[in-house]
């Protein structure tokens, strides 16, 4: 469940951003308590604050006094659009130079890809 490639805070918080990219939290929603992650996940609830405060840092979820953490309206756009410029500046060169070795072409990429997005 958890790797050792990153901290376990940093690992919920992306799980979280891929709720929301996937439509399963939308703005609005409220995220599960802390305590209930801490308990589901068997996770310091500690951890658990350190990634939701990143999220609150990051405006994409906000605290309601008494109420808990809601997924903020926007979310979704800010995330697709810092995942998009993420894309472009640290995994598209890596692709276009692997495109590039394998000799390969975007006219011919396109023809394989074809209209329904993957591979024929």
């Amino acid at each position: 469940m958890w790797n050792d490639k990153s901290p376990i805070y940093r690992q919920l918080k992306e799980r979280v951003i891929g709720m929301m990219l996937d439509g399963v939290l939308k703005p609005g929603d409220a995220l599960p308590s802390v305590r209930q992650v801490a308990a589901d996940f068997q996770l310091n609830p500690i951890t658990v604050s350190r990634a939701y405060q990143e999220l609150v840092d990051e405006t994409l979820v906000e605290k309601r006094r008494g109420l808990g953490m809601y997924v903020t309206e926007g979310a979704v756009e800010k995330l697709l659009a810092s995942e998009r410029e993420r894309f472009i500046r640290e995994e598209w060169p890596a692709m276009v130079e692997r495109i590039r070795r394998l000799g390969l072409d975007l006219e011919g990429l396109l023809r394989a890809v074809g209209s329904t997005g993957s591979p024929q």
